[in-house]
């Protein structure tokens, strides 16, 4: 019986373990999902396609990934648990099957301006340990190649209880650390223009100071006219020396001005520490501007830019400093570490070359580890978060992609298609978040949310394979094989912007003369030098406007209306109509409800657990006042208009009682860019990665500009948006404007009037300009990988010589 049972060709009972191969979610209803069910395969590869806005964010990472990191966050103690996010249960009825997320999302990494690629990767504390260890001459511990550790040392006497007795003792210490003493570590120094802080004429009562927040009317007011250090009445041109002095740099100093006790400090290091020490970028546009305008940003002297102090600069390993290995090209410096054979750090230098391949595999071999990290492109900083999980021995671990091809030219996304497999072939379950066509053909299963967008969406419209997704009749599906066609003529251009001997970062003092009046594209692969062109020799001239990817910063109560300024002219006209002040239209002033201060909810913080965030019981989550509701326009109050859709509130706004022309081109902007289903009061942090790129565009359009630069504008856009961003841009060069686009997307590079292609390479294999003409010219020529690429899609190019080209 035995024996019969063990040579039967019936396959044995599934074991209970094997069984849980699906992640199921039933009834999930975060943000727009519509009690949504579904059923994903493990250890597959699975797109999550729609068009932006439809909920795939919403399914894929504040759904399944966030309920996976919750439930692991749960395995800790409660005392751990302190020191963590704190976060909520989705709304979701079920969810079972999951496995440890690991989320590689496309936010860009901290700005912080002692933040670069190697300190975010390790690669740079590897290499402390290594120079510590064989650098000559030896001048210390890892701590002296760091250049966030200053040198320190110090003397005292330590009082010791021994015994029952009590005992002084003489103690010293020093640490020697790398960080340049003259520029703190930051590789650079910054000179202050005083033109720019005050008018000397003028004296402080009579609104002297010329920096934004310094007013006299508020706090900073009071101090310095009941500092004593000066006469606020006297022009600051009759100051004496000390009182200048006292003015610009005096220290910290205890004052009690009108009873109160305050910190008086000169104006320059106040500036340091409230703008210099934050990221330029990362400062509000106002601030942004006066800093730039204010203050000079030159090389450090004293260390030329590498952070570094002479010590540290002056032991090497085979001629190479650690500041020379940081500013190598990552590929020559593998090469580099891989020629290095010393059997005393074996295992460091196994770790440190596998990294740094890591980097060329990914595509990312012609960055250096110097580069700051706030620098990096979104397509950059989410595959440097890849690098890490490249080579790990983990399996049966869903790994969560956001777009991975954003940033990548269609020659780069073969080799990002290659690496999520080879995840998935180690055993893993791969969610990827995707509107590329090339990423979503290589999908063992393929999810499309929508129909529409916004409340239009929350729904799985197909869930099969990629052919099943070709017939299902989708949006997705019947514009997946789209090609856009060559314009038959182009337009022509009415001058040129000139660019001459452009050296930033790798580009090779290059020559060019940019066509105005037309749409131009800058293409070539990631790293080739597109945004160094842009950045370097285009971005900040008269009329130049530049829309780059930068994040949109807002909190809970910031929304499209506060964003793109719209608010201001709705509040105007309601204050017009009903005979008040504007203040009270405004949530986060005078209108708000006293309950909840406007937030529409109330937050119970509960320590370890969740906070629990519960409706406004006094105003139903409207926000406002009882009494600011009373008040309307149109038969709308104040609330209901923010309720609204764009394009109902464009209509609204358009004629009628309502009429508000300052807020109708408002809207119009935004529903020009595909934005029309999104609310004017949805919070920012609701919206996905192309909302958000696409409220920038929108708003960064009415600025008064002859030349809009645009970085990636289809970044998040699905296939069918991509038509409608193209026509707005024909729109804006229709009406007098030159639009200059970095871009990968062939469907934009086809319908440009003018492509320049930078290449042939990355990093100091490109920065040339391989390229210049129409896009027909590019895909007859065919000589760069740009034209290669730009000829197959638009099918001039036959798929056999294709395929033969690739297996060469």
């Amino acid at each position: 019986m035995t024996k019969a049972t063990r040579t039967s060709k019936q396959s044995p009972a599934m074991h209970a373990a094997d069984s849980h191969d699906l992640i199921r979610v039933h009834g999930a209803r975060v943000n727009n999902l519509k009690d949504l069910n579904i059923e994903i395969p493990k250890r597959r590869l699975t797109v999550f396609t729609g068009v932006s806005g439809s909920g795939k964010s919403s399914l894929v990472f504040d759904t399944i990934a966030a309920e996976s990191q919750r439930m692991i966050n749960e395995t800790y103690s409660a005392f751990i648990q302190g020191f963590m996010p704190t976060l909520a249960r989705p709304d979701v009825d079920v969810l079972d099957g999951l496995t440890t997320a690991i989320i590689v999302d496309q936010e860009r990494m901290g700005a912080n301006v002692r933040s670069t690629l190697g300190t975010v990767t390790d690669a740079n504390a590897m290499l402390r340990i290594l120079f510590s260890r064989l650098g000559k001459p030896y001048i210390g511990s890892p701590q002296a190649f760091s250049f966030n550790v200053a040198s320190i040392s110090g003397a005292g006497a330590v009082t010791l209880e021994r015994g029952g007795r009590t005992t002084k003792e003489r103690r010293s210490f020093s640490i020697l650390g790398g960080m340049c003493a003259r520029c703190e570590g930051r590789g650079a120094v910054n000179d202050v223009d005083l033109t720019q802080l005050y008018d000397d004429s003028k004296s402080l009562n009579e609104g002297a100071l010329t920096i934004p927040g310094y007013s006299m009317d508020g706090w900073y007011g009071r101090i310095f006219s009941g500092c004593g250090f000066f006469d606020p009445d006297k022009p600051i041109k009759k100051f004496t020396k000390k009182e200048l002095n006292d003015l610009l740099y005096k220290e910290p100093t205890k004052i009690k001005v009108e009873g109160i006790n305050l910190t008086y400090e000169g104006l320059i290091p106040k500036i340091q520490k409230s703008m210099l020490s934050k990221d330029v970028d990362s400062l509000q546009p106002h601030i942004r501007a006066f800093v730039e305008r204010a203050i000079t940003f030159t090389t450090c002297p004293e260390c030329d830019g590498t952070r570094l102090t002479k010590e540290a600069r002056s032991s090497k390993v085979k001629g190479i400093s650690i500041a020379d290995a940081c500013a190598m090209q990552i590929s020559d410096l593998a090469e580099w570490v891989g020629k290095l054979k010393e059997p005393s750090v074996a295992p460091l230098l196994e770790a440190l070359g596998e990294t740094l391949d890591s980097f060329v595999e990914i595509g990312l071999g012609y960055l250096s580890l110097d580069r700051p990290s706030g620098t990096l492109s979104g397509g950059e900083a989410q595959r440097t978060k890849m690098i890490r999980h490249l080579g790990s021995s983990l399996t049966d671990v869903t790994y969560v992609f956001d777009e991975p091809t954003i940033g990548l030219h269609p020659h780069d996304i073969e080799r990002m298609n290659k690496l999520l497999l080879q995840l998935r072939d180690k055993g893993n379950t791969v969610l990827v978040v995707e509107h590329k066509p090339e990423a979503i053909a290589i999908a063992d299963h393929v999810v499309d949310l929508g129909p529409g967008a916004g409340t239009g969406g929350g729904e799985v419209v197909f869930e099969g394979t990629v052919d099943g997704l070709r017939a299902s009749g989708t949006i997705t599906g019947r514009h997946l094989d789209d090609r856009a066609a060559l314009k038959p003529s182009p337009r022509k251009p009415s001058g040129a912007l000139e660019v001459r001997d452009a050296n930033t970062n790798n580009l090779q003092d290059i020559d060019l003369d940019i066509p105005l009046g037309v749409l131009v594209v800058l293409t070539g692969v990631a790293g080739s030098g597109k945004s160094s062109l842009v950045r370097g020799s285009v971005a900040g001239r008269d009329g130049v406007v530049l829309v780059d990817q930068g994040a949109i910063r807002g909190s809970r109560r910031s929304n499209p209306a506060t964003y793109t300024g719209l608010l201001e002219p709705i509040r105007k006209a309601f204050a017009k109509a009903n005979g008040v002040k504007p203040a009270l239209f405004s949530a986060n002033s005078e209108g708000a409800c006293p309950n909840c201060n406007g937030a529409g909810v109330i937050y119970t913080d509960l320590a370890i657990m969740a906070g629990v965030a519960a409706p406004c019981e006094v105003c139903e989550g409207k926000r406002f006042d009882a009494s600011v509701l009373e008040y309307h326009l149109g038969g709308r109050d104040i609330s209901e208009v923010l309720a609204m859709p764009v394009t109902e509130a464009e209509e609204f706004f358009g004629n009628g009682e309502a009429r508000t022309p300052a807020a109708h081109a408002i809207l119009q902007r935004l529903a020009d860019v595909g934005l029309g289903y999104i609310t004017l009061g949805q919070p920012l942090t609701t919206l996905s990665g192309g909302e958000r790129q696409r409220l920038k565009l929108a708003a960064n359009m009415a600025e008064k500009g002859d030349v809009y630069v645009l970085d990636e504008p289809t970044t998040g856009l699905h296939l069918a948006d991509v038509e409608q961003l193209l026509a707005l841009l024909d729109r804006l060069v229709d009406s007098g404007k030159s639009v200059i686009v970095i871009e990968h997307h062939q469907a934009v590079m086809a319908h440009a009037d003018w492509i320049i292609d930078l290449g042939p390479g990355a990093g100091h294999d490109g920065g040339r300009v391989v390229f210049e003409g129409t896009p027909a010219d590019l895909v007859a020529a065919r000589s760069t990988l740009t034209g290669e690429h730009l000829a197959a899609y638009v099918g001039s190019q036959p798929k056999r010589s294709r395929a033969t080209k690739s297996t060469k």
